[in-house]
């Protein structure tokens, strides 16, 4: 550290409020819904060499404190004072843009002819062209569906905008003058941020605000890592799972084992599924990139909550993540819905944590971002805005029950104003709130989901919902806690005209459909039999748990109603004393992970992406649907959502073993040269791809 700690932190703390300031110009200039008031936005100042110095503590999305602007600021050339960058390449931004819709804008900040750090915003815009209105569909396979790829270039030169930029942007949008005030905002954020630092340079000097930005990093780099030298060390493994990947009723599956040694911690995804032929994908790049480290991010500032916001969280984060797998993936991958393979890559990682800190880490959170969107005609154009950012609960942990309705884990995204979206779309809200017995059960509950119900009255309206899961593998609980309800969406519900959706793409809707989209609750932690029967009360009395649901769960029986309840005691402790209730299928997890287990353990499915992974690139996805989709054949529709006779789930079994162990034995001829392979005393010619265990098979594999 070369600055005394006062002087640190003084110019620290204004640095910090140099960020938030800008937040502000941002959000209070901005056009879009989904900008002023979901608050899908950030600003930042980065230093020279692109990490982010200093970062808003209490406005934007906070978890993007890792990512770099160096990749794109490179790409981009030699700038000068006046020049802004745009991008919104997930490749050949290096991952600071992680979709397409990530509009992000860089201006390098001068003083005295040299750059003394970068001002950064971005905004989530309501369209870039592409396939769908809004951009993002889960069944988009390609990134070249999914709106006009921007890569990092001048939007602004020497403080005058490219005209033909612009140009080129409204043209590739259904909303281009939504946009055109967003980008504004944003240029208004990063011209708040260089006279703001011009004036911390005037009182402190250029060398100081320079050695500050360098000493911030690795103050917080050194805090960080005595936060994980306090956790138990070793290894440990945990995974789950994404329900599909939309276009086939194959899992997902998100693998991690977690090191901690020292004060470091390691990443290692070897067991995850190779990137998909939808929009799931993670463009990590194989490093320690925001998507994939957000939980560590979380459990950091949670554990030491005065930690300065900058990249030294993560420098003691290192990461394995296979070269085209669903966390690593390579152009020209979807990567539209990135951030439900984050959320469930979040489960993964909170689980492994609670194998080293139990006391420490909660149960899964509902584990989904959806936002609704609604895109309907509006006078000569489109509009298409995010109607509700909607998440579920939090997982219970060890002396808290889990928060209702609220979820920060990959994001910290505010709900709209009903007021708001009834104004600027055409939909009348029926129903914004918790969904009763959702949460998972346990000495603490997992916290509810929500509720949503919207009945449409433009016409000619469609409806996305981007991020849509849990509806078949639940939210888990841990210690004896109950798994959550998984989600559902269901469009006029209780008529003739009822029918329940799964993941969607577009779902066409008609003036007086009502929508209806609830989401699951998150796991519960310790025996539901331990939980006082006053909690549960509360909770009936509350309406986030039935008078049902707490006999059947926490064996607690209320009478009477509304403000008359109350719990009967004699009959509670007949009932609590009595034989214990059978447990549930599959415990904390559920039943339908349970079922999956049982066809395909974590043994098989480790062999199975492994020889994947001896594959060519291209071959890996639609091989392992074939694979899988061969065993599901011989189970019932649905399943595991379907329960099946355990003699079928055996032979269906059967049929997968065979498959793995015919792509292992085709994965290892393929790998052993010709000239060592022989059939009735000859050489056999390798008929397979030149290169298949290249980069793509072991890069980045320990």
């Amino acid at each position: 550290m070369k600055l005394p700690p006062v002087t640190l932190e003084i110019i620290g703390n204004k640095l910090a409020a140099l960020t938030e300031e800008m937040c502000l110009t941002l959000q209070r200039t901005s056009r879009s819904l989904y900008v002023k008031e979901t608050a899908d936005f950030c600003c930042a100042l980065a230093g020279p060499d692109g990490a982010f110095s200093a970062y808003p503590r209490g406005i934007g999305v906070s978890g993007f404190v890792g990512l770099n602007c160096r990749t794109a600021v490179e790409q981009a050339g030699p700038l000068e004072p006046g020049d802004v960058v745009i991008t919104n390449d997930p490749y050949r931004s290096g991952g600071l843009a992680t979709h397409l819709t990530d509009i992000q804008l860089i201006e390098p900040y001068f003083h005295e002819g040299e750059i003394v750090g970068y001002g950064w915003a971005f905004i989530h815009c309501s369209d870039i062209g592409g396939r769908v209105p809004s951009s993002l569909s889960p069944t988009n396979d390609e990134i070249y569906q999914e709106g006009l790829q921007i890569p990092p270039v001048r939007l602004v030169r020497a403080g005058e905008r490219v005209p033909e930029v612009a140009a080129l942007l409204a043209a590739n949008s259904r909303t281009p003058d939504a946009n055109e005030g967003d980008l504004r905002a944003m240029l208004a954020a990063l011209r708040t941020g260089r006279e703001r630092l011009a004036g911390v340079i005037r009182a402190h000097g250029a060398a100081d605000v320079r050695a500050a930005q360098s000493d911030l990093v690795g103050y917080s780099a050194d805090r960080a890592a005595a936060v994980l030298s306090g956790l138990r060390e070793g290894t440990y493994r945990f995974t789950d799972f994404l329900d599909d990947d939309a276009v086939s009723p194959v899992p997902v599956r998100i693998s991690v084992a977690v090191t901690l040694d020292g004060g470091r911690l390691h990443l290692d995804f070897t067991g995850t599924d190779p990137q998909v032929a939808a929009a799931f994908n993670i463009a990590s790049h194989g490093r320690a990139h925001a998507w994939i480290t957000t939980r560590v991010l979380a459990l950091i500032c949670t554990l030491d909550p005065q930690i300065p916001l900058n990249a030294g969280i993560i420098a003691p984060i290192s990461v394995t993540a296979p070269e085209g797998s669903v966390v690593n993936a390579v152009r020209p991958a979807a990567v539209g819905i990135r951030h439900a393979t984050a959320s469930r890559v979040n489960d993964a990682l909170g689980g492994a944590l609670g194998l080293a800190a139990p006391e420490t880490m909660p149960a899964a959170s509902s584990g989904l971002v959806v936002p609704v969107v609604v895109a309907e005609q509006h006078g000569g154009g489109q509009n298409v805005q995010v109607l509700e950012p909607m998440v579920g609960g939090t997982g219970a942990r060890r002396g808290a029950d889990g928060v209702d309705g609220r979820d920060s884990g990959i994001s910290n995204l505010s709900n709209n104003p009903v007021e708001t979206v009834e104004t600027e779309i055409g939909a009348r809200i029926l129903r914004y709130g918790l969904r009763t017995d959702s949460g998972g059960a346990g000495r603490w509950r997992g916290g509810s989901g929500l509720e949503l119900v919207f009945q449409v009255t433009g016409e000619d309206s469609r409806l996305l919902a981007r991020g849509l899961e849990r509806l078949r593998f639940r939210p888990w609980g841990v210690a004896g806690g109950g798994p959550g309800a998984p989600a559902e969406l269901v469009v006029n519900e209780g008529t003739p005209r009822e029918a329940r959706v799964g993941k969607i793409d577009v779902l066409a809707l008609e003036r007086g459909d009502v929508v209806t989209l609830r989401t699951s609750g998150a796991g519960g932690y310790g025996p539901a039999s331990e939980r006082p029967p006053e909690e549960v009360l509360r909770d009936v009395n509350r309406g986030v748990v039935s008078a049902a649901a707490a006999r059947r769960d926490y064996g607690v029986v209320i009478t009477g109603a509304g403000r008359h309840a109350v719990v009967d005691a004699e009959a509670t402790a007949a009932l609590r004393s009595g034989p214990a209730p059978e447990a549930p299928e599959g415990g904390g997890f559920g039943p339908e992970r349970a079922r999956w287990v049982a066809l395909c353990d974590e043994a098989t499915a480790d062999r199975l992406v492994a020889a994947l992974f001896g594959l060519p690139a291209p071959r890996r996805h639609a091989r392992r649907v074939a694979i899988l989709s061969e065993a599901l054949a011989h189970l019932p529709e649905g399943f595991p959502s379907a329960p099946a006779p355990p003699a079928q789930i055996a032979a269906a079994r059967g049929v997968l073993i065979e498959a793995v162990e015919a792509l292992e034995a085709e994965t290892a001829a393929a790998a052993t040269p010709a000239a060592l392979r022989e059939d009735d005393g000859g050489p056999v010619a390798d008929t397979g791809s030149p290169g298949r265990r290249g980069a793509g098979s072991d890069a980045g594999v320990l």
